[in-house]
């Protein structure tokens, strides 16, 4: 039964080897593996296709016609030499998830498995939230699947703002993806075209399809930040983000020959704030979010964060790494080791702590350093260790990583949304249809600054992670049940848990978690720590004018030293919440503190390591504490 097994594993990998000593014309013992030693592969004689697109080039070494004809893409009756039979049947754009079981899913059923089972193509999280937040369901963990939902108040709004990110869209023009795509199935991710593949392109269109491309676009895993832009640069902006820019509500006009400005595709305005370590370094969003965690694991998640499993400790790590062997790997990871030629087959790979799978561009050297082999051009970044001061630091245990080394974020306020009923032109992102009626949003403020914290208590234990403004917002459902303007309104606070993809290597000091009004929740504002007769005291005077929902700063999370009314304050997940009052004087207690201790003072150092609790034994007389109304 192990040798079975064994075989089970090793044959797929014998049929990767062959194809590729077939492509290469390998000749290790003298002989050449060429054409004509195969005939057995060689469905081009079968096929009609190349008689009419003869001399195409450009496809991808393990896409080539040669190997797998192409009648395997795109269908058709291959055996006909006349167009309109030999076209009855055939697939133009091949890899949309409508077709992928008899294109893509053909050779890649494992991956087309999980292809429709992920996040990006159910939006499972996105529909959830949506209806809690309507008030259609008692809960945001319900699962959902994006293309299955029908017209409710919450389903016509996600048709009208948001149901246009899912990879089940189809694409249904020729070109290459841009910012401006959606979805595409197979080809969101692995569509590439060349410069001679969009200039035939150009050529065939304006021949009125008369002048026959030669340069056919490839189908590889070279996927660039670009092919993620599309989706990802929506909601919580994290391709934006990634690259430095800020949304504004600023239009192309207003800025004019402003710096700091640029005007993606869709015409939006964003401003630079600074863009991820990371993306400095040139690297792209699949150095780290491999296949495994792009494609998903099979499995169906209700919200992203469970979907993810790369953590920044997998990479930088605090003693060991997690790692694996070559001869270990999966047969997904060896075939994007051997698509991407890597030659580290003597050495250790990193495996995520969480789920296990592999990363296959690092490795560890010989005498313990790490590396990462950039996917953008192969070049080779030494993988850090924590900071001595992350690997000590006892008080900071349960803060995660990016919640301190998160330059920024976007926040989001003043949101009201609206049913239109009147609108003429409604298009349905879902359908791909207009009709009438329309939701409509309408945001006072984008913005951004130092992300908030908020508490991720679940069965794996209490961890702070950052936070932003996600839902704060009226929702008139009332006009979408033809009552009048503004007589079924509902108001939620809610913050969202965030991942904002603006690391940096300097974390962020002590003062702006300890004395930071909008990262305590408050929102912008002053705070301050007021001595009188020997007594401390702790005030907060808000930026922002109190919403009259709920008389909170309107871009607050939480009441200052107040307990919260978890009807309205609370947020996205049912495991994430703001800090309760007693969090909040523990962490004020430390920011009284640093109004007299400076950060880097031997005290406030120990504090990193004992905690702040055994300190209060050797308080002086000059020090006084907060006293809590």
């Amino acid at each position: 039964m192990k040798r079975l097994k064994n075989w089970i594993f090793i044959l797929p990998i014998i049929g990767v080897l062959f194809l590729v000593l077939y492509q290469l014309n390998f000749t290790s013992t003298g002989l050449s593996f060429s054409q004509e030693h195969y005939t057995t592969l060689d469905t081009t004689s079968k096929e009609s296709c190349l008689q009419c697109h003869q001399n195409t080039k450009g496809y991808s070494s393990y896409h080539n016609p040669d190997l797998i004809g192409c009648a395997s893409c795109h269908l058709g009756n291959a055996s006909e030499i006349e167009k309109d039979a030999s076209h009855k049947g055939m697939v133009l754009i091949p890899g949309n998830l409508n077709d992928a079981k008899e294109t893509c899913g053909k050779c890649h059923p494992n991956e087309l498995h999980k292809i429709e089972n992920s996040l990006m193509t159910t939006n499972s999280g996105l529909v959830a939230v949506d209806k809690y937040i309507f008030g259609e369901v008692d809960s945001p963990n319900h699962e959902y699947h994006i293309q299955l939902i029908k017209n409710s108040a919450s389903d016509k709004h996600l048709r009208d703002l948001c149901a246009n990110c899912h990879l089940g869209a189809e694409k249904k023009g020729f070109g290459p993806i841009t910012q401006l795509s959606r979805g595409g199935g197979c080809n969101a991710c692995h569509l590439n075209y060349s410069d001679d593949a969009k200039n035939d392109l150009k050529t065939y269109i304006s021949s009125k399809k008369n002048t026959l491309p030669t340069h056919h676009p490839a189908t590889n895993i070279f996927v660039t930040n670009e092919h993620c832009f599309g989706c990802h640069s929506r909601s919580s902006r994290i391709s934006t983000n990634y690259e430095g820019f800020q949304e504004t509500l600023l239009n192309e006009s207003e800025i004019g020959d402003s710096k700091g400005y640029t005007v993606f595709e869709d015409k939006r305005v964003y401003k630079y704030i600074e863009e991820d370590v990371h993306h400095t370094k040139g690297l792209l969003c699949i150095d780290c979010h491999s296949s495994h965690e792009v494609m998903g694991d099979g499995k169906k998640y209700t919200h992203e964060e469970q979907a993810v499993k790369v953590q920044c400790s997998d990479c930088h790590f605090k003693e060991q790494p997690n790692t694996i062997l070559y001869d270990s790997l999966d047969t997904e990871s060896l075939l994007v080791f051997l698509h991407r030629d890597y030659k580290h087959t003597n050495k250790q790979i990193i495996a995520v702590e969480k789920g296990g799978h592999p990363l296959v561009n690092t490795f560890i050297d010989s005498v313990g350093n790490a590396f990462l082999i950039g996917k953008k051009n192969g070049e080779l970044h030494p993988l850090n260790p924590q900071s001595e001061i992350c690997s000590r630091d006892n008080a900071h245990k349960n803060v995660s990583c990016s919640t301190c080394h998160s330059s920024w974020t976007s926040r989001c306020i003043g949101c009201h949304n609206e049913f239109d009923k009147d609108e003429p032109r409604a298009f349905d992102l879902l359908d791909k249809k207009y009709g009438k009626g329309q939701w409509k949003e309408f945001v006072a403020e984008f913005s951004s600054s130092q992300p908030a914290m908020g508490v991720r208590e679940n069965s794996e234990g209490k961890h702070i992670e950052p936070a932003v403004p996600g839902m704060i917002l009226t929702i008139d459902k009332g006009s979408y049940a033809n009552k009048k303007i503004g007589e079924d309104v509902s108001f939620h606070r809610l913050y969202a848990p965030n991942s904002p993809h603006t690391t940096i290597s300097k974390a962020r000091d002590c003062k702006s978690c300890h004395l930071n009004s909008a990262t305590l929740g408050y929102g912008n504002g002053t705070l301050a720590y007021i001595i009188e007769k020997g007594v401390g005291t702790w005030e907060f005077t808000a930026e922002y004018a109190e919403n009259p929902n709920d008389n909170l700063p309107e871009d607050a999370w939480i009441p200052f030293l107040k307990k919260v009314d978890a009807s309205v304050v609370n947020s996205t997940r049912t495991d994430f919440r703001p800090f309760n009052v007693k969090e909040q004087q523990d962490l004020l207690l430390v920011g009284a503190c640093l109004q007299c201790h400076k950060e880097d003072s031997k005290i406030m150092q120990q504090s990193l390591v004992e905690g702040i609790q055994p300190l209060l034994k050797q308080l002086s007389k000059e020090c006084v504490l907060p006293s809590w109304k």
